[in-house]
């Protein structure tokens, strides 16, 4: 039985497609806690009705990035975590704490990466006249928005969308490729080598959404 932190900053959709995966599929894992850096976090009412453990440390409370940083990792590390999920956590961690999780911290990113790290990805692919928009799994490594890519998922950028009409679907794919890669991960069917993540079976990595 494979613990599970997710950290969330807001509603956390992508931490309840999570919970309600693991529970509806049975998986070998339970989720230890969910932990946020603002106490109006909306996603923390969820994991509380669901009887998950919750946590608020408020970052605005520390001098510097890195005591933040530390007393995270001291909280998370208390619910000993196999795997650790960034699920809309708005901050840029700090490099020794990506190292302390090296290989069990995950995130996911609003576009097909290597294309259009850091934020308002949707606006910047219709701008940029994209015809795939999308989303990545990832593990993280320092450099942001980087890392060994799990998973992606893409849908078609249509001639009339706006960003809010391509967040809105890139969204509901999200919410399929995330709670799958967790389950790979919980189920030790993915190996990583030479910067690569390959499903050990073959399942595919890409899901091609409307």
């Amino acid at each position: 039985m494979k613990n599970i932190v997710i950290l969330i900053s807001g509603r956390g959709s992508n931490m309840e497609a999570i919970v309600d995966t693991c529970a509806s599929e049975q998986w070998p894992a339970r989720i230890a806690a969910v932990v946020s850096n603002k106490a109006s976090a909306g996603g923390l009412q969820f994991a509380a009705s669901r009887g998950i453990v919750t946590a608020v440390l408020d970052h605005k409370a520390f001098e510097t990035r890195e005591a933040f940083d530390a007393e995270l990792a001291r909280v998370i590390d208390g619910y000993a975590p196999d795997l650790v999920v960034l699920a809309g956590f708005m901050r840029i961690l700090t490099e020794g704490f990506v190292r302390h999780y090296e290989g069990r911290l995950i995130n996911i990113h609003p576009s097909l990466l290597p294309a259009f790290p850091g934020l308002h990805t949707h606006q910047r692919a219709i701008e940029a006249g994209c015809k795939l928009a999308g989303a990545t799994v990832h593990f993280v490594t320092p450099e942001l928005d980087h890392g060994p890519i799990v998973a992606q998922a893409a849908v078609p950028v249509l001639s009339d969308d706006t960003e809010g009409s391509l967040s809105a679907r890139v969204l509901k794919q999200e919410h399929v490729i995330y709670p799958r890669a967790v389950k790979w991960f919980v189920e030790d069917a993915l190996t990583l080598r030479d910067g690569l993540v390959q499903h050990n079976t073959g399942e595919p990595q890409l899901v091609l959404g409307d």
